[in-house]
This record gives structure tokens, C-alpha cells and sequence, in this order.
């Protein structure tokens, strides 16, 4: 499986949610590709990713993508990463 951790620059908050994806997938015992994007390099990398995953603002800005868009709150928050994934992935 490949996820893609979105933010505006693909920087600080991308590396962010790259960690709190891996925790996540950790917790649920998956194998997946954790990857960084800016929002304009995933408006083309998002068409193979299975998941994107980024904020609610950036997630309007994704256009069509392949993938499930997960939306988080709280880039800190692993139950809710965790969860989402999982509600994603059912």
C-alpha cells in the first residue's frame, strides 16, 4: 500500500503527518510506503497513491486523485490517524 503525507511545501507538517501515518500503521499491523508531497506535486503523485492523507483546506485543492483522502485535525493525534485509517481501509 502507498500513503501519501500532503502539506502546502511538502516540509514541516508533510514530515509530520509522515510520522504520525507510521505510527498509525504500526498500531494496525499494515505493510505500507509512507511518502511526502507538496500540494502540487500530489495533485500528480496522488493518482497512485491508495491514501492520501492531509488537511481539510489542502484536501479540497487535490482535484481528482485515485486514492481515499484522509482529512486530519490534530497532526499529533495518533487514535485519530489510526482511526481514520482504519475507517479508510474497511
Amino acid at each position: 500500500m502507498r500513503i501519501l503525507a500532503v502539506c502546502g511545501m511538502g516540509l514541516g507538517s508533510a514530515l509530520l503527518l509522515r510520522m504520525l501515518v507510521e505510527k498509525a500503521v504500526k498500531n494496525l499491523n499494515l505493510d505500507a510506503q509512507v511518502e511526502v508531497a507538496d500540494i502540487s506535486t500530489a495533485r500528480g503523485a496522488g493518482t497512485g497513491a491508495d491514501i492520501v492523507v492531509t488537511s481539510a483546506e489542502l484536501a479540497e485543492q487535490l482535484g481528482d486523485v485515485q486514492g481515499k483522502i484522509i482529512t486530519i485535525k490534530n497532526y499529533m493525534d495518533v487514535n485519530e490517524m489510526t482511526e481514520k485509517l482504519r475507517n479508510a481501509l474497511s
